[in-house]
């Protein structure tokens, strides 16, 4: 009897859909584990984002301390710079104004007063850091002239015009200090989402100081 070969039986294609769903989705499965696996951050990738965090948090609440300390200052300094431009006036248009002892005093320690509010600083980011420091020389550079200003005021001829002269050039270095410490101070102002502050002090063309720009105070603008 002749044997007849028949073909394989072919299992439906329906019945094996279902495995090849499920085999997709298991390897979907197995790849998204392994590339979360392998993308996610660190601990230590982690750890340094909550630190920048934190640090820009405290850089912010830095920089509003800063700009309030800033102002106060500026406003301290005021009737030095305008006392010395008076008693010294950069262009020689007119001549020294009456200054009393009082009034040095006075200057001496007003400009005292704004150098120490710049003692013990805190540790920020590198350009609020420069904003302080920048802030706190000018300062310092004042009440460094207030004192040659009064020991010039003791002395008679060539050494009372030598004097005087290093108090001016004195001065114009305060105020072009400051200058730079106000316009660091806005821009950090401004990258902190504070917007333009412009804390300077008054100068004039001979001091050669840098001004504040024409943005309106408290505009976002850069």
């Amino acid at each position: 009897m002749a044997i007849i070969n028949r073909p394989p039986r072919q299992q439906p294609v329906r019945s094996r859909v279902p495995g090849l769903v499920a085999a997709f989705v298991i390897g979907a499965l197995v790849a998204g584990g392994l590339v979360f696996w392998t993308t996610r951050p660190s601990s230590i990738e982690q750890m340094a984002s909550e630190i920048r965090a934190q640090s820009a948090l405290r850089d912010k609440t830095q920089i509003k301390a800063l700009t309030e300390l800033a102002r106060t200052t500026r406003d301290r300094l005021v009737p030095v710079v305008e006392g010395l431009s008076r008693a010294m006036p950069v262009d020689g248009t007119a001549g020294p104004a009456v200054v009393t002892t009082a009034d040095v005093e006075n200057w001496r320690k007003e400009a005292a007063a704004a150098a120490e509010g710049f003692a013990d600083p805190p540790s920020g980011e590198t350009a609020t850091n420069v904003a302080r420091s920048t802030l706190a020389s000018a300062a310092r550079q004042l009440a460094t002239t207030v004192e040659t200003y009064a020991a010039a005021r003791d002395l008679t001829g060539a050494a009372r015009t030598t004097a005087m002269d290093l108090a001016v050039r004195q001065r114009a270095d305060a105020l072009f200090t400051w200058s730079v410490g106000g316009t660091a101070l806005d821009a950090v102002n401004v990258d902190a989402g504070y917007g333009h502050q412009h804390v300077f002090l008054p100068t004039t063309p001979g001091d050669g100081a840098l001004t504040p720009d024409t943005e309106p105070e408290g505009s976002h603008e850069s």
